[in-house]
């Protein structure tokens, strides 16, 4: 059963004054492991802003937000993104589903919750 959707639209170029301007922002918003991935990257605000999008479509998916870094995006080995709630919190769904996408100009994600009841 569908517990929650969400999806989120960001301009890459956004993401990246953002970080320029003030470089506390990545501490603030990502961890340490979704940083590291992004620097290893020829196009690094791209995912950056992939990871942004999807820590908010999660958000829009529980319908509130938590702390940032209790989300983290990060690939399976086959290259799968998946989503990593740290969260103390309870929530009413058993899986998040994540889907990512990102060019020069634009990143999307949408998570979609799956639940029991």
């Amino acid at each position: 059963m569908v517990k929650g959707i969400g999806i989120d639209l960001i301009e890459v170029g956004r993401i990246k004054k953002i970080a320029e301007k003030n470089p506390k922002f990545l501490e603030r918003i990502f961890t340490s492991r979704e940083v590291s991935y992004c620097q290893g990257k020829k196009n690094k605000y791209q995912h950056l802003a992939a990871r942004f999008a999807a820590k908010e479509a999660f958000f829009k998916a529980i319908g509130r937000r938590i702390n940032w870094k209790d989300v983290e995006l990060f690939n399976l080995p086959s290259g799968k993104p998946q989503l990593e709630i740290k969260s103390k919190e309870r929530f009413s769904f058993d899986e998040a589903h994540v889907s990512i996408s990102h060019l020069k100009e634009y990143a999307v994600a949408m998570v979609v919750l799956e639940g029991k009841k």
